[in-house]
């Protein structure tokens, strides 16, 4: 079976809207977008996922913006290799418009995003693998369909913005299995789905 695994970008008070860039996404008024830029260093990229083979999952807007860059990124630069990656990998996207996928090896989710991606899970291809999607995330948070989450935590607040997770998250354990800090400060974590959640009391018996 292939593990569905969520890669994010996230501040500490749990946004993960723009990133990259200042246009990447202003929607809602969101003013800090490329927040991640400053502290970027020779970190692994997002803590070495796509390492191993990678099927993209993505929602509609992520998915826009990365085929209106990543397929003409061809100067042979620093991100010349996620490039490669990315322009061959599968991208399985969440649309409304499959018509419109023109980018390589593009393939449109069925309607129900839930069974869809399950039924992807139970094949045997490589993991599945998000990137940015942050409303797509929060559906396969509810749905208990997460095996991995692969975490960058920035020492940075944000106030406002899309988040990771919301109250429809479905309840889960994890383990930390990895974790190390970056150069500046960023926390690089790969935690691994455990069960249920765990509960206890300091009350004496």
């Amino acid at each position: 079976m292939s593990q569905l695994i969520i890669a994010a970008m996230i501040s500490l008070d749990g946004v993960v809207q723009a990133p990259g860039g200042a246009e990447e996404d202003s929607s809602g008024g969101f003013a800090h977008g490329g927040w991640v830029v400053p502290y970027a260093d020779e970190t692994e990229v997002m803590g070495g996922v796509f390492t191993h083979p990678f099927e993209l999952l993505l929602g509609r807007r992520t998915y826009d913006i990365f085929a209106a860059y990543w397929p003409h990124k061809t100067d042979g630069g620093e991100y010349q290799g996620i490039a490669d990656l990315f322009n061959g990998a599968t991208k399985h996207v969440a649309t409304h418009h499959p018509d419109t996928l023109a980018w390589q090896n593009s393939r449109a989710l069925g309607p129900d995003i839930a069974a869809a991606v399950r039924e992807l899970k139970r094949g045997d291809g490589p993991d599945l693998v998000t990137q940015g999607s942050s409303e797509l995330v929060r559906q396969l948070l509810a749905t208990d369909l997460v095996d991995e989450l692969r975490l960058l935590v920035y020492p940075v607040l944000l106030g406002r913005g899309k988040r990771l997770f919301d109250d429809h998250t479905q309840a889960s354990g994890f383990r930390l299995e990895t974790s190390n800090t970056s150069s500046k400060g960023v926390l690089v974590t790969r935690y691994i789905r455990d069960g249920e959640v765990r509960t206890g009391s300091f009350e004496p018996a």
